[in-house]
């Protein structure tokens, strides 16, 4: 007779003393972050792969997770960056034409460790009602005191730069023998789609590391400067914030150069223009974010990946709010009243069933068009 391997129990300590018992999958040990909930009821795949969840551990509101499993093409990125996954019930089985394997393996090979069996429901209640908070996952540690000393000496999520630690190493193009443009696309944990969807829009694009000057990218004479996402406190990434303000120079003084900027570059696009950031109480996660066009009046169903926002009431006369959040009244999307810049703080190369966003990388291309001309 077959004997069935019984679950290996885990446990989440939050930074407050929270307890919540478990069982372990993917890899068994310990792990650490800022524990925040994503709303989506699929795509974990590319939610695991997302650079802008470095440093934090993912819980998943939908309540069964894995089961069309795991497939080679859906990445975001060239590993897990969540630190840990938290699900009700994992799917220990997957049914997908394109699925190559489970859930649980694929967090074994990626050393990323994952915590089943919680009332997902009570913990996402508390994190909704104290704020996202930092804990600590663990097979290995019982005593519960010893586990929250733990989560409360993990660094904090404001204040932190964590764009130098998800960046590529060196610079690199994407050529395109249909390109139109030439985009420098900075990366502070660009996700693979907004790579292909500026291709699609007939860009070449050179992807740089985040502290890539703005001598080195006006070197290289580009069309067009895409900032990326990623993750972290956008306020602590000062040599970003500098090199964008120098860009926006050279854009008044020199040529035209359009910028683009999307979630941690809406961001930092707006910092450099004299607005100010402030870290949510438990952020946006989830591929389901109503935010209105305060342009043509149109509502987007948006995917969202955010712990920080832009301040409304600090917003310089220079940039004008182009998109509202419905949810919270959090600024969405900026432009400059003069320079071609602008950025979205939602994700709209991200489609979860609607393609509403997809229009701003056309945006993009028409103020290259029309720089050039």
């Amino acid at each position: 007779m077959t004997s069935i391997m019984q679950p290996r129990p885990a446990k989440l300590v939050l930074e407050n003393g929270s307890v919540y018992n478990g069982t372990a999958f993917g890899h068994i040990g310990e792990a650490t972050g800022e524990v925040v909930f994503n709303t989506s009821l699929t795509g974990y795949q590319e939610i695991l792969t997302d650079p802008s969840y470095a440093g934090q551990m993912v819980l998943m509101t939908y309540p069964l997770i894995g089961n069309y499993g795991i497939n080679p093409t859906d990445n975001e990125s060239t590993k897990v960056w969540a630190s840990a996954f938290i699900v009700r019930e994992v799917s220990r089985v997957y049914s997908n034409y394109e699925a190559t394997q489970t859930l649980d393996s694929y967090l074994k090979e990626a050393g990323v460790m994952g915590l089943a069996g919680i009332d997902t429901r009570k913990l996402v209640r508390e994190i909704r009602e104290k704020g996202a908070m930092r804990g600590i996952i663990s097979a290995l540690e019982e005593s519960d005191d010893v586990l929250k000393t733990k989560a409360l000496a993990i660094p904090e999520m404001s204040g932190s730069d964590l764009a130098k630690t998800v960046t590529v190493s060196e610079n690199y193009t994407l050529e395109n023998e249909n390109a139109r443009f030439h985009v420098a696309a900075f990366d502070y944990g660009i996700k693979t789609n907004i790579l292909r969807m500026l291709q699609d829009a007939g860009c070449r694009v050179t992807v740089l590391k985040a502290g890539t000057t703005a001598e080195e990218v006006i070197a290289l004479n580009p069309d067009g400067v895409f900032l990326s996402n990623g993750p972290g406190d956008p306020s602590a990434v000062g040599y970003a914030i500098e090199t964008i303000k120098k860009l926006a120079e050279y854009n008044r003084t020199t040529r035209k150069l359009p910028i683009f900027g999307i979630c941690l570059g809406h961001q930092l696009l707006s910092l450099a223009f004299g607005a100010e950031t402030y870290k949510l109480k438990f952020g946006h996660h989830g591929s389901n974010h109503p935010v209105k066009n305060l342009t043509s009046k149109q509502i987007e169903i948006t995917s969202q990946n955010h712990g920080f926002a832009v301040t409304m009431e600090s917003l310089p006369e220079s940039l004008e709010m182009t998109h509202l959040n419905l949810y919270d009244n959090t600024v969405e999307g900026v432009r400059h009243r003069e320079l071609p810049c602008f950025s979205v703080q939602y994700h709209p190369e991200a489609a979860p069933g609607p393609h509403d966003s997809h229009y701003l990388f056309e945006q993009f291309t028409a103020l290259m068009d029309k720089a050039k001309n």
